[in-house]
């Protein structure tokens, strides 16, 4: 049994050549650099997610734009095929109508005559009634001036009592569908007699100078 020495307390065991610091256990401290390295890399990444948010933005406004483009295109398409199935639908009516102003012609032929009765007059007026309803309309009256864009001349004369070339018979009337003129009302035209514009402008020019001479037409 050994005994111990009082007044020296027991020292841990260290190894030759080491000083009592190096037996001290060091707690290590960050540096400057290490401390701001989370800082630098937290930067770095926003600077990506900012660039990728501007990228997918960027990415969003051209598809946008796409869309759009093809929403129009798509709209222009279907304006342009109702039209055309309009067009379609209007030049199919138009020739069936053409192929019937034969048929009315005789209708109205016979109307003249005295010979739409019975049977034969219920058949035609509902001819007629379908045709309109369709959009058939019937022009050309006597007495209306002469259009060559809806009128054709088929006989020519001169009339004392007309100041302008005027249809004077129906020989046939027109039809248009729509703003289509399907067939030109055919007619009789007249026209002022060569002499009789001068005659008259002769006599407005008389007129004219009685009345100056007189002073005027005398008032009330």
């Amino acid at each position: 049994m050994t005994e111990e020495t009082p007044g020296f307390e027991e020292q841990p065991d260290v190894p030759s050549g080491a000083t009592s610091d190096d037996a001290e256990p060091q707690t290590a401290t960050p540096s400057a650099e290490g401390a701001a390295a989370p800082d630098g890399d937290a930067a770095a990444q926003l600077t990506g997610l900012t660039a990728q948010l501007d990228q997918a933005r960027m990415a969003l406004s051209e598809r946008t734009a796409d869309l759009q483009r093809l929403q129009a295109e798509f709209q222009n398409y279907r304006r342009r095929v109702e039209r055309d199935r309009i067009a379609v639908k209007e030049l199919a009516v138009s020739s069936l109508l053409t192929e019937l102003l034969p048929v009315l012609d005789d209708i109205g032929r016979a109307r003249d005559h005295g010979e739409l009765v019975g049977g034969f007059k219920s058949v035609a007026e509902s001819l007629e009634t379908v045709a309109a309803k369709m959009g058939l309309q019937q022009f050309g009256k006597e007495g209306e001036p002469f259009d060559p864009t809806i009128h054709e001349a088929l006989m020519h004369s001169y009339a004392p009592d007309v100041t302008e070339t005027t249809c004077v018979a129906i020989l046939q009337p027109g039809y248009r569908f729509g703003e289509r003129t399907i067939r030109p009302a055919r007619v009789a035209v007249a026209e002022p007699q060569p002499g009789a514009q001068t005659v008259k402008a002769e006599d407005s020019a008389a007129e004219t100078a009685d009345d100056k001479e007189s002073g005027g037409p005398d008032e009330g």
